[in-house]
């Protein structure tokens, strides 16, 4: 059973202090946090939660209870840690999850998900796909559960609604953000994608060994990958998509062929123009990993093949990021009344 650790109030910094809990008209900006999981990517939220003062982290599912956790590492040199993140020992999920927090994040399986009883009065934010297609049939298709379909949550595009979240897929993430705009224009997509090895998550398997990794790229889960049918869910049609697995850490790269006569660059900078998180980069500009990995942004490039007419929409994004943890922390801050970005990371390495 995977093992939460928490954080509590006597964490926080005295007042008057760096970081001391704001004002009593405010202060309820900052939330009480569970973060329930067995994978040790997904720890990538807790970074994202320095502005809500009580923290409730979750640690991989060899831990032992009471044993002590170790201060997850700071994803640049010199990056401190939030002071919310003191050692504590292990607590069960189970128990974690009862003691009464505003929002719960499941970073679990798909069956470990499905079988999570929601509080009543919390925000749940779930980033397995248990809860992302609305068709039974095919939830258990690919999922081999079907408890229901919970608000489907990409902020720019579908907006959440009530406390119960379906965290998009990483690759449906870009896909979408990418085509969604175009929806009304066209009927038929081609998606060619390729997420970093950290997507493939973090149990051991041959196929993201390190000698199966470095210095090659191979296509995986040709016409059977289970972000298909969310990506067409969404969009109202099948997409043929390929996904691929390059030999970086994080990072995704969408590239999305469409036939349409609409005016791309105008559908998607409309859609985006109030965006803080996405941005559609100017004409002939490229997206690249480099400007997005560590952050919760994505990029957007439109560009035109002149021998077919082919519309081609680029997305990057960083897959732990706006295909994960930062997209859930956006829903979980629409849901709370908060600040869409609070707690965003939204600029990368200008290059």
């Amino acid at each position: 059973m995977a093992r939460a650790v928490e954080v509590g109030a006597a964490d926080a910094p005295p007042p008057g202090a760096a970081g001391a809990a704001a004002p009593a008209a405010t202060r309820r900006t900052n939330r009480d946090i569970r973060i329930i999981c067995r994978s040790l990517y997904t720890l990538r939220l807790d970074a994202h939660c320095r502005h809500h003062r009580l923290c409730r982290l979750c640690r991989p599912g060899d831990a032992r209870p009471g044993a002590r956790a170790s201060r997850p590492r700071a994803h640049r040199a010199g990056q401190r840690q939030p002071r919310g993140q003191a050692r504590r020992g292990y607590v069960a999920n189970d128990e974690a999850a009862a003691r009464g927090a505003d929002v719960l994040f499941l970073c679990l399986d798909g069956e470990a998900a499905a079988a999570f009883e929601p509080p009543a009065d919390a925000v749940v934010v779930d980033l397995s796909g248990a809860h992302r297609l609305a068709d039974p049939v095919q939830a258990e298709q690919w999922y081999g559960v079907a408890p229901g379909a919970w608000s489907y949550g990409l902020p720019e595009l579908y907006p959440p609604h009530g406390n119960l979240i379906a965290n998009p897929g990483c690759y449906a993430t870009a896909a979408l953000l990418a085509l969604g705009p175009l929806a009304g224009t066209i009927g038929s997509a081609v998606v060619d994608a390729k997420s970093g090895v950290s997507g493939a998550g973090r149990s051991l398997k041959a196929s993201s060994h390190a000698g199966a990794v470095l210095e090659n790229l191979a296509p995986y889960a040709v016409g059977a990958h289970r972000h298909a049918p969310e990506i067409a869910q969404q969009l109202g049609f099948a997409v043929c998509f390929v996904p691929h697995l390059l030999p970086v850490r994080r990072g995704l790269l969408a590239t999305c062929y469409v036939q349409t006569d609409g005016d791309v660059r105008s559908l998607l900078e409309e859609t985006y123009a109030d965006s803080a998180v996405v941005r559609v980069l100017p004409d002939g500009m490229t997206p690249e990993l480099s400007r997005v990995q560590g952050t919760d942004a994505a990029e957007l490039g439109v560009f035109v093949d002149g021998a077919t007419g082919t519309a081609i929409v680029i997305c990057a994004l960083d897959n732990l990021g706006k295909g994960a943890a930062g997209q859930a922390i956006q829903n979980a801050n629409l849901a709370l009344g908060l600040e869409e970005t609070a707690g965003l990371r939204l600029n990368g390495v200008l290059v």
